[in-house]
């Protein structure tokens, strides 16, 4: 019985125990250091992959919103060219003080004697599609009426003109009227007679009173 205990106390030796000691120190240190170093860094690796990873996308998105905004860019551009268009076919190059010359200058050329030329009232373009707008204006809208020829960038003025002429002078006058850059609308027309007599013997003077509405641009 002794010498079974003995034998057991003799397995972990002194000897023994220094040779594990190395062993369980390294073992201790390489538990540390992936504890505190080596995890650390896979956490710190993993983290920069994917802010890699995060860039490489925004980078590739950010090439294709460089495309799209080339082809938006090519889009506007055309529409800007067509909106340019629509306005000068609509309102000319003129404003309000080169219509009142231009007016007089063709009067001028068809034998008006111009009374007065009188701006009645200016409406100038007004964009109703934002909310705000609408809100605002949701009850007055519901008594006007949509002018498809006001777009933006151009005014319409109301002119009310006194003149006298005779008929055939008349008619050339209102024939060039249409063929103006400007578009050109005849409201009304108040036509009487005059006792003076036409030097050109065309017949009676007339005493007109018009009323037109002019396409112009801001």
């Amino acid at each position: 019985m002794i010498n079974s205990k003995n034998r057991k106390n003799n397995l972990i030796t002194p000897e023994k125990a220094a040779s594990f000691l190395p062993i369980f120190i390294s073992s201790g240190v390489a538990i540390l250091l992936i504890i505190f170093l080596v995890f650390p860094q896979y956490i710190k690796s993993t983290k920069v992959n994917l802010e890699l990873n995060q860039l490489i996308k925004k980078k590739n998105n950010l090439n294709n919103l460089k495309s799209q905004y080339k082809i938006i860019n090519q889009k506007f551009t055309k529409l800007n060219i067509k909106r340019s268009r629509i306005i000068e076919l609509i309102s000319g190059t003129s404003n309000l003080e080169t219509l009142i010359a231009q007016l007089g200058e063709i009067g001028l050329k068809n034998n008006i004697e111009f009374v007065s030329i009188i701006p009645k009232k200016v409406i100038s373009f007004v964009d109703n599609s934002s909310e705000e707008n609408k809100r605002n204006n949701n009850n007055k809208q519901k008594n006007l009426t949509i002018d498809p020829l006001l777009v933006e960038g151009t005014k319409k003025y109301l002119i009310e003109s006194n003149f006298k002429t005779d008929f055939i002078n008349l008619l050339s006058f209102l024939r060039e009227l249409e063929f103006q850059d400007n578009i050109i609308l005849i409201d009304d027309i108040n036509v009487k007679f005059n006792d003076q007599k036409s030097n050109s013997n065309q017949g009676s003077i007339l005493n007109i009173k018009l009323m037109m509405t002019i396409y112009g641009q801001l």
